[in-house]
This record gives C-alpha cells, structure tokens and sequence, in this order.
C-alpha cells in the first residue's frame, strides 16, 4: 500500500506497518469488494463495476445478511437502521479505510484489555490474530466487537517500545488490570488471566 494513502486515510492510533497487513489479511484489494453472508454460507452477488452497483448490492442485502465493503471488508449494517441511511462512503477507499482501521484499532484494544495491556512487544502479534479474527468472525471473547465499547487506552508498541521498557520483568506490568473497575455485563466472558511468570524464575 501506498505510504502516502495510509498517511492519510488510515486511523493515526495504528502504525502503518499494522495498517498494512490488517488489510492484506481481511480485504481482497478491491475497493468495490462486496462479500455477503447468511447463515455463514456465501451468497455470489454480481461483482460491481462502479460504486452505484456496489452500494445497490449493499442495500439489497442489509439487514438480512452479513455484508462487508471495501478494502478493509468493512461490516456495512454496524449502526445503521434503514438501508437507505447508508453511504457511498463506504466504497471510497480513503474512507474505507479510515473507516476500518477505526473499528481495528478498538478492536485490538479490546483484546488487548483481555490480555491484561500487556506493554512487551512480543505480545502484539498475538492480539493481532485475535483482533484479525474477531473482525471477520465479529465476535470475541462472545461479545459483538463491533457493537462494543471502546475501552480506550494505547495498543502495544504504538510507540517503539524503550529499551527499559523491555527489559522489565513481566510481572511488573501484571496489576495494572486488578484494579480496574469490573463492569456488571463482562461477568461470565473474562478468560482466565494467571500471572505465571515467575514460574522457572524467569
């Protein structure tokens, strides 16, 4: 991708290298991409040759299936009622863009708060599986990530991470999530977070 494209367009809360491959892992390049599922089964819809086409296939199926536009395969129903309220915004690529690596960079803070914000770099190809895989599955952890609330906070190695930074010991990091404030709709979906790295004196 263009450097100058991802300057401008992509969400300033994401490096650009992460920028780079959120979208070489979601989307198939095509800024008219239109991909429709029901019941987790593929429909085949026309491939649309203009933006027109693409947003009457998108109207067409909204509300009745999965629909993701664009180069980020962004989900086209999140926060829209009526299928008339949707925008050719959606198969602009610069907007697209903006758009989905908007919702990406909430989505890896999500995980990125199940982990416990963690603060080594090592950890961020792992939440970027997760948060690959809870945008195409929209869900994680079974909660909608799109629906969701931004937890807010900074991904892992946003900035580089300092050299002090990374030679502290892991456990140092660990409390930073104890006491933070348990919300009532979370009970039941938190996974099992243990400290282990003082196992084998590390």
């Amino acid at each position: 991708m263009d450097a100058a494209f991802i300057a401008e367009c992509a969400d300033l809360s994401l490096k650009p290298a992460i920028v780079e491959q959120f979208v070489a892992a979601v989307g198939p390049g095509d800024p008219l991409a239109v991909t429709v599922k029901s019941g987790g089964r593929l429909i085949l819809v026309p491939k649309p040759k203009t933006p027109d086409e693409a947003m009457e296939v998108i109207r067409q199926y909204v509300g009745q299936a999965v629909v993701r536009v664009g180069l980020t395969q962004f989900p086209a129903g999140v926060g829209v009622k009526d299928a008339s309220a949707l925008k050719p915004d959606l198969v602009d690529p610069c907007e697209n863009l903006r758009m989905g690596t908007r919702m990406f960079s909430k989505i890896m803070r999500i995980v990125s708060k199940w982990y416990g914000n963690p603060t080594s770099s090592e950890v961020l190809p792992q939440i970027f599986e997760d948060a690959v895989y809870a945008w195409n599955t929209g869900q994680f952890e079974g909660e909608s990530v799109f629906q969701a609330e931004d937890p807010g906070g900074t991904i892992v190695d946003r900035k580089e991470v300092s050299s002090d930074a990374a030679d502290k010991p892991a456990d140092a990091t660990a409390s930073q999530s104890e006491g933070e404030p348990s919300d009532e709709k979370e009970v039941g979906t938190a996974g099992i977070r243990v400290d282990l790295s003082r196992i084998g004196g590390q």
